[in-house]
Protein backbone atom coordinates (compact mmCIF):
# COMPACT_ATOMS: atom_id res chain seq x y z
CA UNK A 1 0.00 0.00 0.00
CA UNK A 2 1.61 3.69 -1.12
CA UNK A 3 2.12 6.01 2.01
CA UNK A 4 0.48 9.33 2.22
CA UNK A 5 3.45 11.32 0.87
CA UNK A 6 3.81 8.76 -2.34
CA UNK A 7 -0.35 9.27 -3.29
CA UNK A 8 0.22 12.92 -2.42
CA UNK A 9 3.47 13.57 -5.00
CA UNK A 10 0.98 11.29 -7.48
CA UNK A 11 -1.80 13.85 -6.71
CA UNK A 12 0.67 17.10 -7.45
CA UNK A 13 1.48 15.63 -10.19
CA UNK A 14 -1.97 15.90 -11.69
CA UNK A 15 -2.93 11.98 -10.73
CA UNK A 16 -6.83 12.73 -10.07
CA UNK A 17 -6.72 8.89 -8.36
CA UNK A 18 -3.45 9.45 -5.78
CA UNK A 19 -6.17 12.60 -4.74
CA UNK A 20 -9.22 10.14 -4.61
CA UNK A 21 -6.99 7.42 -2.61
CA UNK A 22 -6.07 10.02 0.01
CA UNK A 23 -9.84 11.37 0.65
CA UNK A 24 -10.96 7.58 0.72
CA UNK A 25 -8.38 6.87 3.31
CA UNK A 26 -8.87 9.78 5.14
CA UNK A 27 -12.95 10.27 5.07
CA UNK A 28 -14.39 8.09 7.61
CA UNK A 29 -11.68 10.44 10.12
CA UNK A 30 -12.78 13.43 8.56
CA UNK A 31 -16.01 12.65 9.02
CA UNK A 32 -15.55 11.54 12.80
CA UNK A 33 -13.99 14.95 13.57
CA UNK A 34 -16.94 16.88 11.94
CA UNK A 35 -20.07 14.89 13.19
CA UNK A 36 -20.59 15.86 16.98
CA UNK A 37 -19.81 19.78 15.76
CA UNK A 38 -21.51 20.85 13.08
CA UNK A 39 -25.51 19.55 10.95
CA UNK A 40 -23.58 18.85 7.79
CA UNK A 41 -20.30 17.15 8.32
CA UNK A 42 -20.57 15.36 4.72
CA UNK A 43 -19.76 19.27 3.48
CA UNK A 44 -17.16 20.23 5.81
CA UNK A 45 -15.01 17.18 4.72
CA UNK A 46 -15.79 18.16 1.31
CA UNK A 47 -14.67 21.87 2.20
CA UNK A 48 -11.47 19.87 3.67
CA UNK A 49 -10.51 17.97 0.90
CA UNK A 50 -11.55 21.44 -1.10
CA UNK A 51 -8.56 23.38 0.48
CA UNK A 52 -6.17 20.64 1.23
CA UNK A 53 -6.66 20.71 -3.37
CA UNK A 54 -5.91 24.07 -3.41
CA UNK A 55 -3.19 23.82 -0.77
CA UNK A 56 -1.08 20.50 -1.55
CA UNK A 57 1.61 22.17 -3.32
CA UNK A 58 2.31 24.07 -0.17
CA UNK A 59 2.83 20.52 1.92
CA UNK A 60 6.48 20.62 3.21
CA UNK A 61 6.49 17.65 4.99
CA UNK A 62 7.81 18.80 8.31
CA UNK A 63 5.02 16.95 9.84
CA UNK A 64 2.78 13.51 8.80
CA UNK A 65 -0.12 14.36 6.25
CA UNK A 66 -2.64 13.31 8.57
CA UNK A 67 -1.53 16.21 10.93
CA UNK A 68 -1.53 18.93 7.50
CA UNK A 69 -5.02 17.36 7.08
CA UNK A 70 -6.27 17.75 10.46
CA UNK A 71 -4.52 21.51 10.87
CA UNK A 72 -6.61 22.18 7.35
CA UNK A 73 -10.18 20.76 8.86
CA UNK A 74 -9.74 22.85 12.21
CA UNK A 75 -9.12 25.87 10.12
CA UNK A 76 -12.26 24.94 8.44
CA UNK A 77 -14.12 23.92 11.17
CA UNK A 78 -13.59 27.42 13.07
CA UNK A 79 -14.28 29.45 9.47
CA UNK A 80 -17.56 27.57 9.11
CA UNK A 81 -18.64 28.39 12.85
CA UNK A 82 -16.99 32.17 12.06
CA UNK A 83 -19.52 32.43 9.12
CA UNK A 84 -22.66 31.09 11.23
CA UNK A 85 -22.02 33.71 13.63
CA UNK A 86 -21.27 36.64 11.90
CA UNK A 87 -24.07 38.70 14.45
CA UNK A 88 -22.09 37.24 17.27
CA UNK A 89 -18.34 37.23 18.18
CA UNK A 90 -17.19 33.80 17.93
CA UNK A 91 -13.90 32.73 20.00
CA UNK A 92 -13.05 28.58 19.90
CA UNK A 93 -10.62 28.75 22.99
CA UNK A 94 -14.36 30.12 24.58
CA UNK A 95 -17.11 29.29 23.27
CA UNK A 96 -18.90 25.96 22.65
CA UNK A 97 -20.95 23.73 20.42
CA UNK A 98 -24.36 23.87 22.62
CA UNK A 99 -23.71 27.95 23.07
CA UNK A 100 -24.07 28.74 19.19
CA UNK A 101 -25.80 26.05 17.74
CA UNK A 102 -29.89 25.44 18.35
CA UNK A 103 -29.36 21.92 17.10
CA UNK A 104 -26.47 19.60 16.72
CA UNK A 105 -26.80 17.51 14.06
CA UNK A 106 -24.94 13.99 15.07
CA UNK A 107 -25.57 10.43 13.64
CA UNK A 108 -26.95 8.04 16.15
CA UNK A 109 -24.91 6.92 18.82
CA UNK A 110 -23.31 3.92 18.78
CA UNK A 111 -24.04 3.66 22.45
CA UNK A 112 -25.19 5.60 25.06
CA UNK A 113 -21.81 5.81 26.51
CA UNK A 114 -20.66 7.21 23.24
CA UNK A 115 -23.70 10.03 23.54
CA UNK A 116 -23.24 10.82 27.15
CA UNK A 117 -19.37 12.00 25.74
CA UNK A 118 -20.50 13.66 22.75
CA UNK A 119 -22.93 15.54 25.09
CA UNK A 120 -20.07 16.78 27.29
CA UNK A 121 -17.77 17.47 24.76
CA UNK A 122 -20.28 19.97 23.09
CA UNK A 123 -20.65 21.55 26.13
CA UNK A 124 -17.54 22.60 26.40
CA UNK A 125 -15.32 25.45 24.40
CA UNK A 126 -14.89 24.16 21.11
CA UNK A 127 -10.73 24.59 21.03
CA UNK A 128 -11.05 21.97 23.77
CA UNK A 129 -13.81 19.98 22.29
CA UNK A 130 -11.81 19.34 19.21
CA UNK A 131 -8.19 18.99 21.18
CA UNK A 132 -10.47 15.79 23.08
CA UNK A 133 -11.68 14.84 20.11
CA UNK A 134 -8.37 14.39 18.19
CA UNK A 135 -6.62 13.11 21.34
CA UNK A 136 -9.32 10.09 22.23
CA UNK A 137 -10.95 9.49 18.98
CA UNK A 138 -8.15 10.09 16.45
CA UNK A 139 -5.00 9.04 18.86
CA UNK A 140 -3.33 12.17 17.71
CA UNK A 141 -0.13 12.43 19.97
CA UNK A 142 1.18 16.01 21.15
CA UNK A 143 3.81 16.84 18.97
CA UNK A 144 0.92 16.50 16.17
CA UNK A 145 -1.19 18.43 17.98
CA UNK A 146 1.04 21.05 19.10
CA UNK A 147 1.21 21.74 15.34
CA UNK A 148 -2.29 21.39 14.83
CA UNK A 149 -3.00 23.88 17.17
CA UNK A 150 0.53 25.90 16.71
CA UNK A 151 1.57 25.77 19.71
CA UNK A 152 4.34 24.48 22.17
CA UNK A 153 4.48 20.84 23.18
CA UNK A 154 4.69 22.18 27.06
CA UNK A 155 1.83 24.60 26.02
CA UNK A 156 0.10 21.77 24.51
CA UNK A 157 0.49 19.36 27.37
CA UNK A 158 -1.12 21.76 29.71
CA UNK A 159 -4.06 22.51 27.48
CA UNK A 160 -4.84 18.82 27.43
CA UNK A 161 -4.69 18.85 30.86
CA UNK A 162 -7.29 21.54 31.13
CA UNK A 163 -9.26 20.10 28.78
CA UNK A 164 -9.40 16.76 30.69
CA UNK A 165 -10.13 18.52 33.60
CA UNK A 166 -13.00 20.36 31.95
CA UNK A 167 -14.86 17.15 30.73
CA UNK A 168 -14.55 15.16 33.56
CA UNK A 169 -16.24 18.24 35.39
CA UNK A 170 -18.90 18.11 32.97
CA UNK A 171 -19.15 14.47 33.06
CA UNK A 172 -19.55 14.54 36.44
CA UNK A 173 -22.27 17.23 36.24
CA UNK A 174 -24.55 15.19 34.52
CA UNK A 175 -25.64 12.24 37.07
CA UNK A 176 -26.57 9.34 34.22
CA UNK A 177 -22.56 9.43 33.98
CA UNK A 178 -20.49 6.29 34.87
CA UNK A 179 -19.02 7.72 38.35
CA UNK A 180 -16.16 4.79 38.10
CA UNK A 181 -15.05 6.47 34.70
CA UNK A 182 -14.87 9.34 36.60
CA UNK A 183 -12.58 8.56 39.64
CA UNK A 184 -9.80 10.52 37.99
CA UNK A 185 -8.56 11.72 34.70
CA UNK A 186 -6.56 8.77 34.03
CA UNK A 187 -9.96 6.61 34.39
CA UNK A 188 -11.56 9.39 32.13
CA UNK A 189 -9.04 8.59 29.52
CA UNK A 190 -9.87 4.76 29.44
CA UNK A 191 -13.09 5.14 29.69
CA UNK A 192 -13.41 8.16 26.70
CA UNK A 193 -11.58 6.31 24.59
CA UNK A 194 -13.45 3.13 24.51
CA UNK A 195 -16.85 5.25 24.64
CA UNK A 196 -15.60 6.53 21.37
CA UNK A 197 -15.24 3.19 19.62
Amino acid sequence: MENDLDLLTRWRAGDQAGGRDLFARYFDQMHRFFSNKCNEPDEMVQSTFMALLKARDQFAGRSSFRTYMFTIARNELYRHVRTLQRERQFDPEVSSIAQIATTVGTRLARNQEHQLMCAALRTLPLEQQTLLELHYWEDVDIAALSEIFETENATMRMRLHRARTALRDAMLADKAAPPQALASLETLDTWARGAAR
